[in-house]
């Protein structure tokens, strides 16, 4: 049997609204507490209780996918012909050309048409519409707008395994193209499925390489030949020197011999200027300078040892590890070695050791990289340690003539601007790009820009000095875009900037000439005295004796503290 409840109620009564009125409070159910119950309960320590009054958050992130850029191009050729004329049949195209300018249309479309462009002629010689009438007003505009930079393009080693971004070239061709070096320099580097690619990249298209350079040992450098831009010089890990031919493909046109190559990897290969442009010289960290013609790789056509001796032995040499070449002086280069000494080289002395002119000494650490000034060719930059330095041919045996100051990071790269005399870029080894402009700021640099949480290990300007290129130790490559007033050149720059130079070179000399007067005349005091001078071998030894000792009792004293 089923039951069933029903409850009805009046269809008025549906939808009322509910009605609420104010009432005192009232006690409907009173407890007394009982003491005796007391004892029975377990107090719970500690208590844990959790709060929250902010509304529940839920993140999403959305990561679009890289559209693939491609390059084509559309080849237009002659056309407007009528469908009974062949335009690769001149004699028709010729007879047709004769019936059109006969005919009495065309020739008053001429002379009307010749009318007007004679009028547009005229109006073009009397006015120059290009003519800047506030040239000098915009100039000092832009001297006030602060130092400042932004990222324009990012390009990234497409490989799974990271190398490092050792060097970039661009392209002499109005910059359009940047050549990538990218290597692993660490010893006996032994990740699985590494690359040996270089790339060169398109600045359009930065989401894939433009062509890739194959090789059999990954490349150190890269650089074009600026009078055949087709032509690129690498120097490998394993000390080759390879070209590329890019018209026919990423691989290398010839490689030189192993048994006639460097030893160690080529840090530094640079085109020569010569009348056929294939001449090349390389450096390594072996203690070699090879001299190399690309229509001959099979043996240097030079060779140059870096021993600062000049006895001409190879075990004696310094490893070099940056290289630098100038046209302003087609025949000295520049050497930066790992134990910190900077290499004069005259490419011209009859002997090997003539070749060696000068050794200036400064860094305790390996110069990273060395340039000359493209305005001032006696005057060249040096990096390396914790500071960068600049330099004065003229002052040979006095130390640099300006310097940064120390930085925590370490200085791996550094470069000149090309279009301002006093700016350069140094590249540190916690990420930071700094612009120095000594003409305004000697303590500290105009800009600081923090481009990657990776050290940076290359950079290379382009030729406008408006556009920078930082390589990371991750093979990644930032475009930076600094603002106009760290690469437009203002009035009477230069000569300020040369007599900054030359005011700090007469200072350096006179200090310099300033410490061996005092030296003289603390050697003639000792004579007089009738002590002997002091031997600098004893005074290392004693230093020495010293050094350990204040070690030895900090040791000890760091050990009593712990018992």
């Amino acid at each position: 049997m089923e039951i069933k409840f029903e409850y009805t109620r009046k269809r008025s009564d549906f939808g009322r609204p509910c009605n609420f009125s104010d009432l005192l409070a009232e006690v409907t159910v009173d407890i007394p507490p009982e003491p005796s119950l007391a004892q029975d309960f377990i107090p719970q320590d500690p208590v844990d209780f959790a709060l929250q009054h902010g509304p529940v958050m839920a993140v999403h992130e959305v990561n679009t996918e890289r559209v693939q850029v491609t390059s084509r191009g559309v080849n237009h050729v002659e056309g407007g012909w009528p469908k009974h004329v062949d335009l690769r049949n001149t004699d028709m195209t010729s007879r047709y050309r004769e019936e059109v300018e006969r005919d009495e249309i065309y020739t008053r479309a001429i002379l009307r048409l010749g009318t007007l462009m004679e009028h547009c002629i005229r109006q073009n010689n009397a006015i120059d519409i290009y003519e800047e009438y506030f040239a000098e007003d915009e100039e000092e505009e832009g001297e006030e707008e602060p130092p400042s930079a932004k990222t324009i393009n990012v390009l990234r080693d497409p490989n799974p395994v990271k190398r490092t971004a050792t060097h970039l070239s661009w392209h002499p061709d109005a910059c359009k193209e940047l050549a990538v070096a990218y290597c692993s320099l660490e010893f006996q580097d032994k990740r699985r499925d590494i690359s040996f690619d270089s790339y060169i990249w398109d600045l359009e298209n930065p989401y894939k390489p433009e062509l890739t350079l194959m090789l059999s040992s990954p490349v150190v450098t890269l650089e074009y030949n600026p009078k055949d831009w087709h032509h690129m010089l690498g120097g490998c890990y394993n000390g080759q020197i390879v070209y590329w031919d890019t018209r026919k493909g990423g691989l290398p046109m010839e490689a030189t011999p192993v048994e006639l190559s460097h030893r160690d990897p080529v840090y530094g290969a640079i085109w020569l200027p010569s009348r056929t442009g294939t001449e090349c010289f390389s450096a390594s960290t072996d203690g070699q300078v090879l001299w190399w013609d690309i229509r001959k790789l099979s043996q240097p056509s030079e060779r140059l040892v870096l021993d600062i001796t000049r006895e001409d032995q190879l075990k004696n040499a310094l490893g070099a590890i940056s290289l630098d070449f100038s046209l302003s002086m087609p025949t000295k280069f520049l050497v930066g070695t790992e134990q910190g000494s900077i290499i004069n080289c005259n490419r011209d002395a009859k002997t090997p050791p003539e070749k060696i002119a000068n050794v200036f000494n400064g860094h305790i650490g390996a110069v990273y990289a060395v340039a000359r000034s493209p305005f001032y060719p006696k005057v060249f930059l040096s990096v390396g340690d914790w500071t960068a330095r600049i330099w004065s041919e003229e002052n040979l045996d006095s130390s640099s003539i300006m310097e940064t100051k120390c930085h925590v990071p370490y200085l791996l790269d550094g470069c000149w601007s090309p279009v301002k005399p006093a700016v350069f870029f140094t590249a540190k080894s916690d990420g930071t790009l700094d612009v120095w402009d000594f003409l305004f700021h000697q303590k500290d640099p105009s800009l600081s820009l923090k481009v990657s949480n990776d050290p940076l290990f290359s950079l290379r300007p382009q030729d406008n000095g408006r556009i920078i290129g930082c390589g990371t130790k991750q093979g990644t490559v930032t475009l930076l875009e600094i603002s106009s007033g760290l690469c437009t050149l203002r009035k009477n720059e230069k000569s300020l900037t040369s007599t900054m130079f030359e005011r700090e070179a007469r200072r350096e000399k006179v200090l310099q000439d300033k410490q061996r007067e005092l030296q003289v005349r603390a050697q003639l005091l000792a004579k007089a005295k009738g002590e002997e001078p002091e031997d600098p071998q004893e005074v290392f030894e004693q230093a020495r004796a010293d050094f350990f000792s204040v070690i030895k009792a900090e040791r000890q004293r760091r050990g009593e503290t712990k018992s």
